[in-house]
């Protein structure tokens, strides 16, 4: 049997809850680090406290593809979905929960094609998933759309490109100095030189990373604690603002820590922090999570000067060889400290029904892309 051909699993999520709190989701042949490109969002350490906290409704189906040695290589998380924007068409979509800032699926190395193959059979053949696959957070240019590319064209199988923008990325052979002189404007770097002196007259300042699994809790109760402190706390949206959310912040750091996947990152002032990162790293990439700083302290810009703390542990420690903001498009702090970026993109692609859903499927998605290009071409004033 081929790589590809071997049975696959759609595993609802209340079936992989049955033992709260261990490693469930196998990793056998498709470990973070010998993926075709890192997403530690879809890592057992991160899914499994989503699964566990984010998804109390089972909603959640992981999609498994296996080689002929029943080993996976292949993992997607996904939903089932009754509507598309404002289409009213059943399909299904890779699971992005709140907290998830990468979609892509999770390829072993050298399988990337067998891995699609499988994956979009599972998804051709179960019941629930509808017309076609919807998939949002993906590099444009990575290894796993360049594989889902090929596996499509080579099947006859549409799939498009929706939506596009890009993002903040830290990748450089420079040293931290080096690159924060080169990216950074003379002018910002003097006024945060002075702000580092201002700061330093307000007290004691410690810049220093999560030392070990000890400390772990209280840097994440502290983290909690300033993140709802700030604008986050008011509007309800911190991680502390809701039960779950929080049960899901400590059970992930803790995992990713054991799987030695979590960098954190903080200030204090005279013992207090004043600024916290959390940062997901692997041997292939990182990504930057999560920021909270203390809004008493935000006249030093505090943030910024973790940031460039976080400069040092990409580009002179090498916690990882690259790093990915996950922040939106055009955000205003760190579009101006990170010089390179990233594309993020959406896709549509069919899934082949049998019978009437299948003729639906195949009329509904060429149908989709040309309203959607009629109505941008109309909003543009293109149409008079």
């Amino acid at each position: 049997m081929k790589p590809g051909h071997a049975p696959i699993r759609s595993i609802p999520q209340s079936d992989a809850r049955e033992q709260p709190g261990t490693a469930r989701i196998a990793e056998t042949g498709c470990s973070i680090d010998r993926c075709a490109e890192p997403n530690p969002f879809y890592a057992p350490p991160l899914l499994e406290p989503a699964l566990a906290h984010l998804d109390p409704d089972g909603a959640v189906h992981l999609i498994e593809a296996h080689d002929a040695h029943g080993h996976v290589i292949a993992r997607l998380p996904v939903t089932a979905a009754s509507r598309h924007g404002r289409f009213p068409i059943r399909h299904a979509a890779n699971w992005m929960h709140r907290h998830c800032f990468y979609g892509a699926p999770l390829l072993r190395e050298g399988d990337e094609d067998a891995a699609w193959q499988g994956l979009l059979g599972a998804l051709d053949t179960l019941p629930w998933t509808g017309a076609f696959l919807h998939l949002r957070g993906l590099d444009a240019h990575g290894p796993a759309i360049m594989a889902l590319r090929r596996v499509c064209e080579a099947q006859g199988r549409r799939c498009e490109e929706i939506e596009r923008y890009e993002r903040a990325l830290l990748r450089s052979d420079l040293d931290a100095e080096a690159y924060w002189t080169a990216n950074v404007r003379a002018k910002k770097r003097k006024e945060l030189r002075r702000l580092q002196h201002r700061l330093a007259e307000c007290g004691e300042i410690r810049r220093h990373a999560l030392p070990d699994a000890a400390d772990l809790p209280a840097w994440v109760d502290a983290f909690l604690a300033l993140e709802a402190k700030g604008w986050k706390g008011a509007q309800g949206t911190a991680l502390g603002s809701q039960t779950e959310d929080a049960a899901f912040l400590r059970t992930a750091c803790h995992g990713a820590h054991a799987a030695g996947m979590l960098d954190m990152l903080r200030i204090d002032c005279d013992g207090q922090p004043i600024a916290i990162l959390i940062n997901f790293v692997t041997a292939q990439g990182g990504f930057s999570f999560k920021i909270a700083i203390d809004p008493d302290f935000a006249r030093y810009s505090p943030g910024v000067l973790i940031e460039q703390d976080n400069l040092a542990r990409v580009l002179d420690k090498g916690v990882a060889p690259w790093m990915d903001s996950c922040a939106a498009p055009d955000h205003p702090m760190i579009d101006s400290l990170w010089g390179e970026r990233r594309t993020i993109a959406q896709y549509r692609v069919a899934l082949r029904k049998s019978g009437l859903a299948g003729r639906v499927g195949r009329m509904a998605l060429p149908a989709m892309t040309f309203l959607e290009k009629s109505h941008a071409r109309i909003k543009s004033g293109v149409c008079k």
